[in-house]
């Protein structure tokens, strides 16, 4: 057994990309057919169906919001910032949606959602896509957060945040044969430095999604939306403390990237949703990496070690780290007074 385990050890990779190379210009004719025959005949018309998005206040779910109102579909926003869905219900309506109920909701409370899932059920009598868009990020090296109060909040967000609104609508969603849409993360698999807690929870999250894809076969659809770098407000260092009032900071990165536009990757998930696709991916060519790391692992390291940690002085966000924000070089806070993360690790970050 150890013999025949060591001989497929060998064997199978080298075999495997073989095949796929061969296989490639044929797997890409079919998947551009299809691609072709699911825009064209088969997608589906969103005119009075019932979308239920979570983090609707700002970033991409947002403008996931408006994709949809101009499908003319029903919206159901749900954030914690009620003030700020106001507005964006109002642009919604004027682009083409037919009603549009706002809710003041915490994602990471099942209470919260089994609220506003129910809500809807009473309004509209169905719901037929559920969009969990709701997320928080991080910059700071695990080693310097001293305060671990800051770990299960990032989790819950992340995770939780997902989970418990799928977990109540889900049986809504069989009803119609509807769609549930996830915003992962290109990091759930592509490792990145200052972003070890971010990457975990994403992680966790689309495996949850690919184990219930299985479990729910046919009856209920999932696609999994996954992006590299988006310029929204976690990536800009904008998050919601508990009292309500917004807080930024500005940073300086070791490597200098441009975020992709936040509009053009919401078209791509919504309409990659209309057409049943199960992933929607931006921008697409980061699953090269995905190759390197089953195969050449090693370069994949020393080739991120080399661009993104040794690009520059050490450099991070010391938000919920328990250090002092002017510890090395002087950072602004927009929004609010120059303070310490000393107090800020005080007050629960939320993002919307």
């Amino acid at each position: 057994m150890d013999l025949m385990t060591a001989a497929l050890n060998f064997v199978v990779p080298p075999a495997s990309l073989v095949m796929l190379t061969f296989a490639w210009p044929t797997l890409t004719f079919i998947n551009t057919c299809e691609w072709i025959y699911n825009t064209f005949f088969t997608s589906e018309d969103m005119e009075n169906k019932v979308i239920v998005i979570t983090g609707a206040s700002s970033g991409i779910g947002e403008q996931i919001s408006y994709e949809y109102a101009k499908r003319r579909a029903n919206l159901v926003l749900i954030a914690r910032r009620e003030n700020r869905l106001r507005g964006i219900s109002e642009n919604a309506r004027r682009l083409g949606a037919r009603h549009v109920l706002i809710m003041a909701a915490d994602v990471v409370k099942e209470d919260d959602c089994r609220r506003f899932i129910n809500e809807t059920i009473n309004y509209f009598g169905r719901v037929d896509h559920l969009v969990n868009t709701a997320s928080l990020g991080h910059t700071f090296y695990f080693e310097e957060a001293t305060d671990s109060s800051v770990f299960p909040i990032l989790m819950d967000i992340n995770f939780w945040g997902n989970v418990y609104p799928t977990y109540v609508a889900l049986p809504y969603l069989r009803q119609n044969s509807g769609r549930i849409i996830v915003n992962a993360s290109v990091e759930n698999w592509l490792p990145l430095p200052r972003m070890s807690l971010y990457s975990a929870a994403k992680s966790a999250l689309v495996n949850f999604y690919e184990t219930l894809r299985f479990e729910v076969k046919d009856d209920v659809g999932i696609t999994v939306a996954t992006h590299g770098w988006i310029g929204t407000e976690m990536t800009r260092g904008k998050f919601m403390v508990e009292e309500g009032a917004e807080m930024q900071w500005k940073e300086e990165r070791e490597v200098h990237v441009s975020g992709g536009p936040v509009e053009e990757f919401a078209k791509l998930i919504v309409s990659g949703a209309c057409r049943g696709d199960p992933y929607v991916k931006y921008p697409s060519w980061y699953d090269i990496f995905f190759l390197y790391r089953v195969f050449a692992p090693k370069v994949l390291y020393w080739t991120f070690r080399f661009l993104l940690i040794n690009g520059g002085e050490r450099r991070t966000s010391f938000i919920g780290t328990g250090r002092p924000l002017l510890e090395t070089s002087p950072r602004r806070l927009i929004g609010g007074p120059v303070t310490t993360s000393q107090s800020l690790q005080q007050q629960q970050l939320k993002l919307e």
